[in-house]
């Protein structure tokens, strides 16, 4: 059996772009899709939870939808939030939708919001 607490530690450590390739080789390998998993959790889930009173959410993801024209900038300041290098960061305001900072506070997540819009980049909490 797997050290399974090693494979949280390894999956943790992986960069946004990794994490996306890891995805796709095990959607090609296991032939399924991630969105589909993702589709048919969240009906159960808000069955199971449908009857509790709706609680505030605590942890955001940070999403980039756009570089709003301002490539170069929106850029550096990924690079500047995420630690990523120039071409990583490069890639993934390229391939907006992305996320850049997932499961992060309130607090966090309005910060690089607004670090992003300032420049020039369109971005969106989840």
């Amino acid at each position: 059996m797997a050290d399974l607490q090693k494979i949280v530690d390894d999956l943790s450590a992986l960069t946004v772009l990794e994490a996306a390739e890891l995805s796709k080789l095990l959607e090609e390998k296991w032939g399924v899709s991630a969105a589909a998993a993702v589709a048919v959790a969240a009906p159960a889930a808000g069955g199971a939870a449908g009857g509790a009173a709706a609680e505030e959410k605590t942890e955001f993801d940070v999403i980039l939808t756009g570089d709003g024209g301002k490539k170069i900038n929106v850029i550096k300041e990924v690079r500047a939030i995420t630690g990523l290098g120039l071409t990583e960061a490069k890639a993934l305001v390229e391939g907006a939708p992305k996320a850049i900072k997932e499961g992060v506070g309130k607090d966090e997540a309005e910060k690089v919001k607004k670090q992003l819009e300032e420049a020039g980049a369109t971005v969106e909490l989840k």
